[in-house]
């Protein structure tokens, strides 16, 4: 992976660009930080003549800010902003789809991505194949359709199952369709899909780009400029902006990314390690340990394991959800990146939307239980989980 990162005309490590890039000191006051234009319009200075600025719907000062320091820390040309993950799904999907589209999507992917596409854009025309992307035959196989886009996951939310992104590239773009890859679970400091063919990079800037459970946002990254005008487009038209203050709260958030991604690996790994040699622990998946199925994958394209876990608990789902409710720091949430421990049942909480049929195909299971490690001493979380095991 690469070490060095573009900030103005020259190069310096993701640490420093993920701080400096895309601000510098308020013109006025010298102020370190980027102000919060909290401001609908801007005064021009003659018809026709303005400071790039217009109204807040098409573009913010703030936003800009933070759009261009997430470009930096992918290693890319272009951002755009959104309220939610799931505004900028929504935008990608109006930006470059039409009725009688089709698209190739995760099996295990995000629930609120499948109610979107199964639920919303279906009525539109937009045809959706939820495939088992790891399966290169059976990835290969759905490519003999016409395919506008194949948007992956990986690791895959909840399952963890990984996709080989520059062999899916290398698919994708033979038969003319985009990749994107949704990089939210392990940000740019852990993953970096432009590096392996990708197309576009969408973020949940909810979870760890922000970190801190004090916002939700969604971005879009790509290095293709006429992308970035439909995606600039859109997101006017159907006005699914970012607010200036979510923006402010995620460049604070971002100066951390690089240290916080690795604390939360490190600790996740230790976690895991302890979770694997439980006797009242099945089905453990976390891609940093020796005994994940796709381990050598893991090492290739990514950085760390990062910060998710899943297991089932021995008992079947009483048992798990028992210890969901038994836990005291680990917070049962639905939510993951935050500097806090979350733990999250996704059949009830974060993929109840997801049809039975697709989670049972996709390894979601009823008993599933999804750890996402915070920041805190991992000792003192794995005391937790272990007290919460005895009951």
């Amino acid at each position: 992976m690469a070490n060095n990162y573009k900030l103005t005309n020259e190069y310096y490590s993701l640490d420093t660009v993920a701080l400096h890039s895309g601000t510098e000191p308020d013109p006025t006051t010298g102020s370190i930080l980027t102000p919060i234009y909290q401001t609908t319009t801007y005064r021009q200075e003659a018809v026709g003549v303005h400071k790039g600025f217009t109204y807040s719907r098409a573009s913010n000062p703030t936003v800009t800010a933070l759009e261009k320091r997430l470009a930096a820390i992918e290693g890319a040309s272009f951002a755009t902003c959104y309220a939610t993950g799931l505004a900028a799904t929504t935008a990608l999907c109006l930006a470059v789809l039409k009725s009688g589209d089709r698209v190739i999507v995760s099996q295990a992917v995000y629930g609120g991505t499948v109610r979107l596409l199964r639920q919303i854009f279906f009525k539109f025309g937009v045809e959706a194949d939820f495939v088992d992307t790891s399966n290169i035959e059976a990835l290969s196989l759905a490519l003999t359709r016409p395919t506008r886009f194949i948007f992956i996951e990986t690791p895959a939310n909840p399952t963890l199952k990984l996709t080989d992104i520059a062999l899916v590239a290398g698919l994708a773009h033979k038969v003319g369709a985009l990749l994107i890859v949704d990089n939210t679970l392990l940000t740019p400091v852990l993953q970096r899909p432009f590096e392996f063919g990708a197309d576009i990079v969408l973020h949940s800037t909810t979870k760890f780009i922000e970190g801190h459970n004090a916002t939700v946002g969604g971005a879009l990254i790509t290095n293709d400029p006429e992308l970035q005008e439909l995606f600039t487009l859109t997101r006017t038209a159907t006005g699914v902006i970012q607010a200036p203050f979510p923006a402010w709260l995620t460049l604070q958030g971002v100066k951390t990314l690089p240290l916080r991604m690795i604390r939360h690996s490190e600790n996740a790994l230790q976690i895991a390690r302890f979770l694997e040699k439980h006797p009242k622990i099945s089905n453990l998946a976390y891609p940093g340990l020796e005994s994940f199925p796709q381990y050598e994958l893991a090492k290739r394209q990514q950085r760390t394991g990062g910060a998710l876990i899943t297991f089932e608990v021995v008992g079947g789902v009483k048992a798990g959800i028992q210890l969901m409710n038994s836990v005291h720091l680990c917070a049962l949430a639905e939510n993951l990146g935050s500097a806090e421990t979350l733990i999250t049942h996704p059949v009830s909480m974060t993929h109840a939307s997801v049809p039975v049929e697709q989670r049972v195909a996709a390894g979601i299971t009823d008993g599933l239980v999804r750890l996402s490690v915070g920041l805190e001493c991992p000792n003192d979380v794995i005391n937790d989980l272990k007290q919460a095991l005895c009951k």
